[in-house]
């Protein structure tokens, strides 16, 4: 482009200039799916590939016959195809979540979930674990599948699957780690990795799409009273990572110890805020204002958190593995200083539930509701496809001819081999992540939504 015509567009208003980002917004979401699907492994999708295929990751080196669940793999790329699909209509994105949800439902072990990974050469795998989003990012993309293009296969999967929610519920109302019951800490009730947060969300999606199905509201009803009854009592209301059956902090993995974490503590009154918009209940609101002022006295000198802090004092713990206890985060093995997070900043998130409590407080339930699903006006959608356009033209400008988005010379940690311990060598290699390409996906939608609104103003 001339210095001259870039002079004049430069005088022109940003909402001008935009107007025409849509077409090539929807262009190349269209050839960006087009391109993903192309790399799919039956049906489903790992966390990175080499742009000829030839290596395959997901939390380690993956084969060809194996997909992740976990995100950012087979179910958050399928939620991004559908929403492609919805902002769209294009039917090669509804053909490829179709895909993507077909793997997993081929995937479905006995019980009706997963664990983290599907091996297609082998399917006897009958472990369900609610680890880092795993069964639950599959019901949630196959409750959002069925809900825009529903199909019996389809329905009896996603039916499977909240029973199988139900089922596993246990009886103090939370959710364990994995199932079925190992006799270890994996049978606790775990907030680790918001494990029991994301089933309430699923949960709360069901009750969504069926307001009348009244095992889904009991189970709400059974998992918000274990919620209030498992925080910590004055002068330490906090929770824990996990709790045994007794309700007792319990240890887990051997650098996990029985004590209370702050993570976990502020996830926590996001779903109480949460449950109590889906039930009604003011009183989940009681247990957040007594955790909010405990976080503000447990701040690090350094301005962050503990992940874990010691029941009683209050004091920060390090611990490597083999239960060995440390003074600082710096006498940590690398692979527990780099790949845990023992000290956090939580400001950000501390901050937006502060807000969170204190709207629900002033508005109620509905206003709260309304304030969370906003009707913008013309003026707003304009300045915020102002702000959207830029990393619209971005994402245009990285993707590939082919409409792939690759990640140049991507610094990444060196796999160990198998039962070893990350040595702290990292690898360098061009790669195609699924987290890009679902990001760029939600950006381009954000465009095509946004703008859609605006024009049926």
């Amino acid at each position: 482009m001339s210095p001259t015509r870039w002079f004049f567009l430069a005088l022109l208003p940003v909402s001008l200039f935009a107007a025409d980002v849509r077409p090539r917004a929807e262009a190349a979401l269209a050839k960006g799916v087009a391109f993903f699907q192309t790399i799919n492994a039956h049906g489903g999708y790992v966390y990175s590939v080499t742009p000829d295929l030839s290596q395959r990751w997901g939390e380690s080196p993956k084969d060809a016959d194996t997909i992740e669940v976990q995100p950012p793999g087979t179910p958050a790329v399928g939620q991004s195809y559908l929403r492609a699909y919805l902002a769209t209509g294009n039917p090669q994105a509804l053909a490829a979540a179709r895909q993507a949800a077909d793997a997993l439902i081929r995937g479905q072990n006995k019980h009706g979930g997963w664990d983290h990974t599907i091996n297609f050469a082998d399917l006897s795998n009958e472990t369900v674990s609610f680890d880092d989003n795993q069964s639950q990012s599959a019901i949630s993309f196959l409750l959002a599948l069925n809900h825009a293009a529903p199909d019996e296969r389809l329905a009896a999967a996603t039916r499977r699957a909240l029973d199988m929610m139900l089922a596993t519920q246990l009886g103090n109302g939370g959710w364990p780690h994995l199932y079925p019951p190992r006799g270890n800490y994996h049978d606790y009730a775990t907030f680790n990795d918001g494990g029991i947060n994301d089933c309430v969300r699923v949960m709360i999606e069901a009750h969504r799409l069926d307001p009348g199905d009244k095992a889904v509201a009991a189970s709400l009803r059974r998992v918000a009273r274990f919620i209030v009854i498992s925080q910590n009592p004055p002068p330490q209301p906090g929770w824990s990572q996990q709790y045994n059956e007794f309700l007792q902090p319990a240890w887990a993995r051997s650098f996990e110890p029985a004590s209370l974490g702050p993570s976990e503590s502020v996830r926590n009154l996001g779903t109480l805020i949460d449950l109590y918009l889906a039930l009604g209940d003011a009183t989940l609101l009681e247990p957040i204002p007594d955790t909010l002022r405990w976080l503000q006295e447990i701040r690090l000198p350094n301005g962050k958190w503990a992940r874990f802090v010691e029941l009683g004092t209050n004091r920060a713990l390090y611990y490597d593995r083999g239960r060995v206890r440390v003074n600082r985060v710096e006498e940590l093995s690398p692979e527990r200083s780099t790949g845990y997070g023992y000290e956090v900043n939580l400001a950000g998130q501390i901050a937006a539930a502060t807000r969170r409590y204190e709207q629900a407080l002033k508005l109620g339930r509905e206003g709260l509701q309304r304030a969370e699903t906003p009707e913008l006006s013309p003026a707003a959608l304009t300045r915020r496809l102002e702000t959207l356009a830029g990393q619209v033209q971005a994402i245009i400008d990285a993707q590939e001819a082919s409409g792939a988005w690759i990640t140049r010379n991507e610094r990444f940690k060196t796999p160990p081999a198998p039962k070893k311990l990350w040595n702290g060598e990292y690898s360098v290699m061009d790669r195609i992540n699924s987290a890009v390409f679902n990001r760029n996906v939600g950006v381009l939608c954000d465009y095509l939504e946004l703008s859609a609104r605006l024009a049926k103003r």
